[in-house]
Formats: C-alpha cells, structure tokens, sequence
C-alpha cells in the first residue's frame, strides 16, 4: 500500500493539473512551472558540484558527486513530451540518481517541439554521447537514463547509435518510459484517473507537436516499433497507476523478443513522475536507490577487468 506521503503527492498532482490545466494549459506557462517551480518542491540535494556547459552545441549540466568514480558517467535525458522540461527541471532528480550511483551526470537540454520536431531530440542526444566519447569515456562506462518521453528517447539514441556504428553504453535505464507516441496502450483507458499527471489528450497533443507530420509508428519517434537487436541490457521502472504501464510492458517484451537482456520492476500504486518527488516520498528514494545500484552493477559487469582511463580535461 503507497505512503501517506505519496498520497499527498498524488493529491499534489491533481490539484496541478486542476489548477493550470496540465498539459492543456498555456505552452508557455506548462514551461515556466517545470522549469522554475518544479525544480523547488524538493530540497538541494547535498554533495554535488554543477556546472553548466555545451557539448557540441547542445546546452548541458554537469553534476559531480563529491564521491564520484572518475571514469563512470551518466547521461540523463529529462521527460516533459518532448515539449517541456529542462536540465533545471530534472537536475535534481538527475543529481539524486549520480549520487545514489557514485558517478558523474550529464544532463542535456534537447530541443524541444513544436519549435523543433522530431527527429531533433534523438539528433542532440546522439551527439552529447558522443561527445562523452570524444572526452574520454569509454562506452562501457556510459549508462543513458531517461523518464518518461526522456525514456522513449533513451531508446532512439541507441538506436540510433547501433545503426550508425557507434559503440553502445553499458545499459540503459528508462523511467517510465512514453514509448508509443501513438498512444495505444491498453492502461491508457484501464488506469484513467488512477494517474493523476497524464491523460490520453494530453499526450495526443504533445505527439502531434513532436511528430509533425512524421508517422507516430516510426521506430525513433515510439521505439516499441523499433529493432532491438544488439542493445545493451535494459532497466525498466514503472507503476502500477500510470497511463503509460503497457508502454513498459511493451517495451520489455519487444526487447525480449530481440534478445536484449531487461527487467521490468513495476511499482505498486505509483503514479507517473514519481520519482520526482524524492526525498520528500519513501517510494521515490527506494526506486531511486535502485536506479542507483544497477547504473553501479551495469558498469562494474562490464569493466570488471578494464583497465581506467584518463578523462581528458574540458
């Protein structure tokens, strides 16, 4: 049975979305409240450096525990629709997951639609990995994180990486991930009001400004379409109450059926976006602890016999 504390931040929710209408209010206010209010609903998070930057073009953060393993980084990709969120809105929870993880974190502001549309997103996150590359870091010592739409977009990166020739990451871990922008999936209508952030209209709206005119069956715009084979393992989050729970589930069983190592860890009675409200929520710091330990366990799998590399000054 969820917390007490996690109901109140399910009732949070709802009083947001009652409030400014979700994601059928003003573009230009939904921007302003993830950017700037979001990002001060939960404490600063103690023991990390951040630095903004570019990497090739691309805005980005940096965030360095004070115990980070040198070599080891993180690159996070924030949700928000592919048409808000920011390296501000998810810098905490991104910060959280390197600390949990004792590792560095890159965090990029991807462009957004409809200003940008698809495949902009998948371009500026294939060109900060590699730029992690260029600096140093030896892609088995690279894992690629995202929520929600960052998820789905996790999954187009790689994508996009294998096609290209471009050696992959250690693994990936998607938070759950919006990764049908067709939005077919049957907890669509079965969870309905038991998620209190996301509706089947909302995310109708925010696909149409993405995709444009591109199909929504195409593989990096909703990778559940796409060809798996030969991705790195998958860690998949997700609950129980969430509209996009079958967009997990799907995920997990496409990926099985291409021979990618996964799990899926579904969540009882939470809702989308919870992990945004860690410390304050007991779930929130437990799902975070073990994003955490497998970001830890999937670069020490791979590099147990690696030698360490110099990462080059930037």
């Amino acid at each position: 049975m969820p917390s007490v504390r996690c109901s109140i931040a399910k009732l949070f929710c709802r009083l947001n979305v009652i409030l400014t209408g979700g994601s059928f209010g003003p573009l230009k206010y939904q921007r302003y409240f993830f950017n700037k209010i979001v990002p001060h609903l939960s404490p600063k998070v103690p023991g990390i450096e951040y630095e903004t930057l570019e990497v090739s073009g691309v805005p980005a953060a940096r965030l360095i525990p004070d115990d980070a393993i040198n070599n080891q980084v993180l690159l996070y990709l924030h949700g928000g629709g592919y048409v808000i969120g920011s390296k501000e809105s998810h810098r905490k929870i991104a910060s959280r997951i390197a600390v949990a993880a004792r590792c560095r974190a890159l965090i990029i502001d991807y462009r957004l639609a409809p200003e940008n549309k698809f495949p902009a997103a998948v371009e500026d996150a294939v060109t900060s990995y590699r730029w992690l590359l260029s600096k140093g870091y030896d892609s088995e010592r690279i894992v690629v994180a995202g929520d929600s739409a960052g998820g789905g977009l996790t999954v187009a990166t790689l994508v996009s990486l294998r096609d290209s020739g471009d050696p992959l990451p250690a693994a990936a871990m998607l938070l759950s991930p919006w990764a049908d922008l067709g939005v077919t999936g049957e907890s669509i209508k079965t969870a309905g009001w038991r998620d209190p952030l996301l509706c089947a209209r909302g995310l109708n709206k925010w696909a149409a400004m993405y995709l444009g005119r591109t199909d929504s069956r195409d593989p990096l715009a909703s990778p559940i379409y796409a060809d798996l084979k030969g991705l790195p393992p998958f860690y998949i989050q997700a609950g129980t109450c969430e509209i996009l729970l079958d967009d997990a589930r799907r995920l997990a069983e496409r990926a099985e059926e291409d021979g990618v190592s996964v799990e899926l860890d579904i969540w009882e009675g939470m809702f989308h976006g919870w992990h945004l409200f860690s410390p304050l929520v007991p779930e929130s710091n437990a799902a975070i602890e073990r994003l955490g330990k497998v970001c830890r366990d999937s670069v020490a799998e791979k590099t147990l016999d690696a030698p360490a590399k110099k990462i080059k000054a930037t």
